[in-house]
């Protein structure tokens, strides 16, 4: 019996979900993989064989970095799908992209680990364009081919019916929406993985907190952790967010220092976040006494203001009034997925 819940607040959302659960079969998830994709070889996203995927047992060992073997077996994993990125096929909206990802996802990542998707609120990033006009000013709307006149709609469509609740709230982007749940869930003795390719969610990283990532090139998922970021930048996850707000964000429209200040590149950034721990803490330091070169210090005094702005963009929120619930927190029934993706992808193919 499908479950419908609908939550009477100012800022409401949708859940439907099935409370049975089922053990998928390693066998049956390879075939639903290697079926399910074949028509998709003729498109640019899908130009490699299908048997070039890696297998389930490689990714269930990448899963281990960054966190403990006693600890691994004493947290169970809640995912969080951040749908949107999804819907797209590099700058293109993708009704395809989306089947593909997800299709992958269930099969390669998830299993029947309870998976929470996310979704951007209307008027989702309104906060963040008053304070930077440029914020996604050149997204557009994922209206992805057949479903054009829905685009929410056929998402929400699809993940309800393989059991995955949705949460999508008024107001608020759905990144502020993961990072306030991800809080929740690792308080609840979760392990929380966000499937995204949204660097944004570095910025979350720690032992608790993984990222997976689409590589379209490679035609998988990806899973990003504590070690990985560890050794790529050498630094604490929790200046990610420092050094984005010096350096920018190209694809979101936030624009970097070096933009007003050409000399201020990656190096230079990187070492003093690295020396100062945050970047408050920079500016704090730069304003009483010299912290670097005479360009960096001149950025640093003069243009503090705008950093500081950036930091209010690139920021994820934590405080988004949402409640998660135990309901999503059950293994999700995957009896589904067969017959709910081949009927997608079916409309597709019209």
């Amino acid at each position: 019996m499908m479950t419908t819940v609908g939550f009477a607040q100012s800022n409401s959302f949708l859940l439907s979900f099935k409370g049975q659960s089922i053990e998928m079969k390693k066998s049956w998830r390879a075939k639903w993989v290697t079926s399910s994709f074949s028509h998709l070889r003729a498109s640019p996203l899908s130009s490699s064989s299908v048997e070039s995927f890696h297998r389930t047992e490689d990714i269930g060992k990448e899963v281990r970095h960054g966190i403990s073997e006693e600890s691994r077996k004493k947290k169970k994993r809640v995912f969080f799908l951040d749908v949107s990125p999804l819907c797209y096929e590099g700058n293109k909206p993708s009704s395809h992209a989306f089947g593909h990802w997800l299709a992958l996802f269930f099969s390669q990542v998830s299993f029947t680990d309870p998976v929470i998707a996310v979704l951007d609120g209307e008027e989702g990033n309104k906060q963040r364009r008053e304070l930077l006009p440029s914020y996604k000013a050149h997204r557009k709307s994922p209206n992805p081919g057949t479903f054009s006149t829905r685009p929410h709609q056929f998402v929400e469509e699809v993940l309800r019916n393989c059991n995955v609740p949705v949460v999508r709230i008024q107001g608020h982007e759905a990144d502020d929406v993961v990072a306030t749940l991800m809080e929740q869930a690792v308080q609840r003795g979760y392990r929380a993985v966000i499937a995204s390719p949204d660097k944004d969610f570095k910025q979350l990283i720690s032992e608790n907190v993984q990222i997976v990532i689409p590589l379209a090139d490679l035609r998988r998922w990806s899973f990003y952790t504590l070690k990985h970021y560890l050794a790529q930048y050498n630094c604490d996850p929790q200046s990610d967010l420092s050094f984005r707000c010096i350096m920018g964000d190209e694809v979101d429209g936030v624009p970097g220092i070096q933009h007003v200040v050409p000399a201020f590149g990656k190096k230079t950034a990187m070492k003093l976040v690295r020396k100062h721990g945050s970047l408050e803490s920079l500016l704090s330091a730069a304003a009483v006494r010299t912290v670097g070169r005479p360009y960096a210090q001149e950025a640093l005094t003069k243009y503090a203001d705008y950093l500081r702005r950036n930091y209010q963009v690139l920021a994820l929120k934590r405080d988004v009034r949402v409640q998660i619930q135990e309901e999503w927190l059950v293994e999700r029934d995957a009896s589904n997925d067969s017959e709910v993706l081949s009927s997608f992808f079916s409309t597709l193919r019209g």
